[in-house]
């Protein structure tokens, strides 16, 4: 096991986890902050995946989470505003 995938795991267990917490509970501004920091993680664990396997056309997909993530929060702040 190389030292890539053991980052990789120290970083689902250490910070995945508590992003799906804070996603699935709380209010809404809550809810967005464990988005954000859910798609944060999730591109960094795909990036030190595509590391470990030194496959760099792997990193194709964590380019583009990073986009559609910044998107998403976009809409889901969009969605936040109370209308008249």
């Amino acid at each position: 096991m190389s030292m890539w995938l053991v980052a990789s795991l120290a970083l689902l267990i250490g910070a995945f986890a508590p992003a799906v917490y804070v996603g699935a509970r709380g209010g809404p501004v809550d809810r967005l902050a464990g988005l954000q920091q859910l798609g944060g993680v999730a591109v960094l664990v795909l990036m030190l995946f595509a590391q470990a396997v030194d496959r760099s056309d792997y990193l194709i997909v964590p380019l583009v989470l990073v986009l559609v993530s910044f998107a998403g929060a976009l809409v889901f702040t969009r969605l936040l505003i109370p209308r008249k």
